[in-house]
């Protein structure tokens, strides 16, 4: 090879550049790496003087041509891009051009830009290759111009052969974020979980009506995991969910309408009490519907008629009742005591069930308001000194700090303990309130129960220690009892530890899912004493 001669190369690219002649000014570049560093730099400096239409397809080519040399002059990427951004008319005819082969460093910059005017031009160019890389690049730069031109180009690809090209359009499509957009990416749900979390997280995202509306309507889903992240989403949105998760408290579907209780108990708008009032108005003939509605409501400030929780204390279920008290512990006033009052004066058969769910719902507020009363202290101390250690101890210790010493002396002076250890049961519910439920019936069975409202810490427990049985709920965050119930499978057998699922999810496909996960049987929410005693009396011995 003859010895080049580097200022003969600097005067040809000169002239190069005067005629216009590409061709032979890449033959000089393509000796760039031969050259000493600053006939390097006269060279490319040379170039950047000139027409940047005549300079952009020659610093492109140097830079993909000679991937190394262009890392040791960066100045040759810096220079391109630059000339890309000053010219974007040009950027989108070097995009069309198809004597430039590798387009890259233009299809990003027309991203960065967020370029609407390259939008046709990356659509064409997206039906004249086949490389993947180079397509998902493209599918992404889409995306970050956000251009709605490109949605009906975008939802092509949620249907593509290749899986990361569908999860690109799912980004691409919800950075564009229109209705359009929207719905196009509800249409892609229903066949594969993954992809359907993935466009679930998008419309949390974009929060607009589409969205919010494609996400409650996921709380419909026959997946427990999809109805678990969708709440959690719309939680999360907060007040902005709130009008549509209200719309649902009209429909039919009992299961819906406790999953849109639980989500706007825990959101907190106050928007939701008066709705959720005229809910329990009509009186639900689903005691869970019922159970969700007061748990909500104990969960909301009602700064006016509260005294309408009350009813809620007389429903023939335990749980319904419970509930109710909690929500008028959290509102309680002079109203909702003094008609407390006169609802467990006469004694009666009623009077004491009340008092009895009074004393297991640990409602502080309504007890110390009924303490003073002869007829109440008659009544509680049937029950209190036999109750949970738990319940007992923190009702002592709330009579006492408030002077109620007779009262509190008594309440542990027939406590009857046989001294017999009792048998384990691990509960696990996301909801306090039925944990409380738990720890009361539990005991009252003779059992001890040991209660978790996260899964983790069941599982992490159920890996030092084996209980009789395990119940758990369905619809909880993070770990479903579906996941919950495939863990402790790792460890137990079905013989080993029976686990019952207690739900109030009524639909087929969960209760065959729970099945095939390793539930021993399915309990459907509300319980009580007794059908919780039938469905543990299938797997272990109970009293």
């Amino acid at each position: 090879m003859a010895e080049l001669n580097e200022q003969h190369m600097v005067e040809e690219i000169k002239a190069n550049i005067e005629t216009g002649d590409s061709l032979k000014a890449r033959l000089v570049l393509d000796h760039l790496a031969n050259v000493d560093k600053k006939t390097q730099n006269r060279l490319l400096y040379e170039l950047s003087r000139a027409d940047a239409g005549f300079t952009i397809p020659l610093l492109n080519h140097v830079l993909t041509t000679f991937p190394d040399l262009a890392k040791e002059l960066p100045v040759i990427r810096e220079t391109l891009i630059s000339h890309l951004i000053a010219y974007p008319d040009l950027l989108i005819d070097a995009l069309r051009n198809p004597v430039i082969l590798d387009k890259t460093v233009m299809i990003e910059t027309a991203g960065e830009l967020k370029l609407e005017e390259a939008t046709p031009a990356l659509i064409e160019l997206l039906g004249e290759i086949d490389n993947s890389l180079l397509l998902k690049m493209i599918i992404e730069t889409l995306g970050l111009i956000g251009d709605p031109q490109s949605v009906n180009t975008l939802t092509d690809y949620l249907y593509a052969a290749e899986r990361e090209l569908i999860i690109a359009a799912i980004h691409a499509l919800g950075q564009v974020g229109t209705p359009t957009a929207m719905h196009r990416l509800a249409e892609r749900m229903g066949t594969d979980n993954e992809l359907d979390l993935l466009i679930l997280g998008i419309f949390a995202d974009v929060q607009d009506q589409v969205s919010l509306e494609k996400l409650n309507d996921t709380l419909r889903s026959h997946h427990a995991h999809m109805r678990i992240y969708a709440k959690d989403e719309l939680i999360r949105i907060g007040d902005k969910a709130v009008p549509v998760l209200i719309e649902n408290l009209r429909e039919e579907d009992n299961d819906l309408v406790i999953h849109s209780l639980n989500v706007l108990g825990d959101i907190g708008d106050d928007s939701a009490i008066k709705p959720i009032r005229k809910l329990l108005d009509s009186v639900p003939k689903n005691a869970n519907v019922r159970f969700a509605a007061y748990e909500a409501l104990a969960l909301l400030p009602l700064r006016k008629g509260a005294y309408t929780l009350a009813a809620g204390l007389t429903d023939k279920e335990d749980h319904v009742c419970v509930a109710a008290a909690r929500a008028i512990d959290r509102n309680f006033n002079e109203i909702l005591g003094a008609g407390i009052k006169n609802m467990t004066r006469n004694k009666d058969d009623e009077a004491r069930h009340i008092v009895k769910i009074i004393t297991n719902a640990q409602v502080d507020n309504i007890f110390l308001n009924l303490a003073g009363e002869d007829y109440f202290q008659e009544m509680a101390l049937v029950y209190l000194p036999h109750t949970h250690k738990d319940i007992r101890d923190h009702y002592v210790a709330l009579l006492k700090k408030n002077g109620f010493d007779t009262f509190a002396a008594k309440a542990t002076s027939d406590e009857v303990d046989s001294g017999a250890q009792r048998v384990k049961i691990c509960a696990v519910d996301d909801s306090r309130m039925i944990l409380n439920i738990y720890k009361a019936t539990l005991h009252e069975l003779g059992f001890e129960p040991v209660l978790f409202e996260f899964p983790a810490g069941a599982l992490e427990w159920l890996e030092q220690e084996k209980p009789a049985l395990v119940l758990t709920d369905l619809n909880m965050p993070e770990i479903s009892g579906i996941q919950l119930t495939e863990g402790i499978r790792k460890k137990y057998s079905l013989e080993e530890l029976p686990v019952v699922m207690v739900t109030t999810q009524s639909d087929t496909q969960d209760h065959e899912a729970a099945e095939q996960a390793g539930v021993n049987d399915i309990l459907i929410k509300p319980f009580n004493a007794d059908s919780l005693r039938a469905a543990m009396g299938k797997f272990i011995e109970v009293s």
